[in-house]
């Protein structure tokens, strides 16, 4: 039923969202250098690696680590990358996943294919088999400022 759900939702917000995803590409490719999308390894159910799409928000040049591991994030940021952050437009392309069926639009957040702690946390706790989402519990009740295990994995 859930994945009915993803699939009948994702087919009605593509036309919807279809202009906003390609003026978001478009500013992206004339504010920076480099793709309009960043493809980032993440873990998903039963701890299976896949790719997942963002509008590119740091430059091409950035060190591959998760952003808060870096000591000034914000020198790496691209002009237009404060603002998709904040208004989470950075996410859009991850309808792409949904459609797929590598993510939901409600789960716990999908691991960094690079985040052991955390991937250990999930699969201690039962997590590991629940479908990733863009819309989870760690999302809505624990800013970014609080760490994995303080959200207990979620």
């Amino acid at each position: 039923m859930k994945r009915i759900f993803d699939l009948f939702l994702s087919l009605c917000l593509v036309p919807v969202l279809l202009v906003p995803i390609l003026v978001i590409a478009v500013l992206v490719r004339l504010t920076s250098r480099g793709p309009a999308l960043y493809w980032s390894d993440r873990v998903g159910v039963g701890n299976e690696i896949f790719k997942m799409p963002k509008f590119r928000t740091m430059r091409i040049d950035t060190p591959a680590v998760a952003t808060h591991l870096l000591s000034n994030p914000n020198e790496f940021l691209t002009p237009i990358g404060p603002f998709l952050r904040k208004s989470s437009l950075d996410e859009l392309p991850q309808l792409w996943n949904v459609l797929k069926g590598d993510m939901s639009f409600v789960g716990p957040r999908p691991a960094l294919f690079n985040q052991e702690d955390l991937i250990v946390l999930r699969t201690e706790k039962g997590y590991s088999f629940i479908d990733s989402g863009d819309h989870g519990m760690g999302s809505d009740k624990w800013p970014r400022r609080y760490s994995d295990s303080e959200k207990g994995g979620v």
